[in-house]
C-alpha cells in the first residue's frame, strides 16, 4: 500500500523524496489499515459474550456515539454519531458492546445507507430483540470539500426493526429520546 501512496503522491506531481513527504506513504498506509480496520473484525470477538439474561424489557438506548467512516465512492470521510436502540426479550448487551458493533461496520468503505442497515441488523440478531432503532446523523466530506461543496449540509438515515417499525409509540419514543431540545 505504501508503494501506491507514493505513486499517488508523483501522479499530482509532488516529489514525495522532499523532506515533508519521506515518510508520508507509510504513514498513509497505517493510516487507511486503521481506518478500515473493521474488515478484520468479526461480531463474535467483539461481542466476546457480553450478552446477559435480564428481566428487562424497556428500552435500552445508546446515544451520541461518534463515528467516523470512508465514502465508498470518493475514499473521503463521513462524520457523525449514531443512536441506537432496542427492545430487549430476555437479553441484554454489555454497554460498550454497541459503540464497538458501530466502529467495526463504520471502519469499512461505507456509504450511510448501509452502514445503518448493517448495525441495527446486526444488533437485532446478537441480542434477538423485540425490535431495534437505528439513527445516524453525518456529515459527508466528499459533499463539503467536493461536488455541491455544502458546508453545513447533514445526512439523516434511519433503520427500524421489528417493534419500532410496527409500533408507532415505539419509534417517537425512541425518536423523542434523541431528538436535542
Amino acid at each position: 500500500m505504501e508503494e501506491h501512496y507514493r505513486a499517488i503522491i508523483e501522479s499530482i506531481g509532488e516529489n514525495p523524496q522532499r523532506e515533508g513527504l519521506l515518510r508520508t506513504p507509510l504513514r498513509a498506509a497505517k493510516a487507511m489499515e486503521f481506518l478500515t480496520q473493521g474488515y478484520e473484525q468479526d461480531v463474535d470477538e467483539i461481542v466476546n459474550g457480553a450478552v446477559f439474561e435480564s428481566s428487562n424489557d424497556e428500552m435500552v438506548i445508546v446515544r451520541d456515539i461518534e463515528l467516523y467512516s470512508l465514502c465508498e465512492h470518493h475514499l473521503l470521510p463521513f462524520i457523525g454519531k449514531a443512536h441506537v436502540a432496542y427492545l430487549p426479550s430476555g437479553k441484554v448487551i454489555g454497554l460498550s458492546k454497541i459503540p464497538r458493533i458501530v466502529d467495526m461496520f463504520a471502519r469499512r468503505l461505507q456509504i450511510q445507507e448501509n452502514l445503518t442497515q448493517q448495525i441495527g441488523t446486526c444488533i437485532q440478531t446478537v441480542t434477538e430483540a423485540h425490535g431495534v432503532g437505528v439513527v445516524i446523523e453525518a456529515q459527508h466530506l466528499c459533499a463539503m470539500m467536493r461536488g455541491v461543496q455544502k458546508q453545513n449540509s447533514t445526512m439523516v438515515t434511519s433503520v427500524m426493526l421489528g417493534r419500532f417499525r410496527e409500533d408507532h409509540r415505539t419509534r417517537e419514543e425512541f425518536l423523542s429520546l434523541t431528538r436535542r431540545g
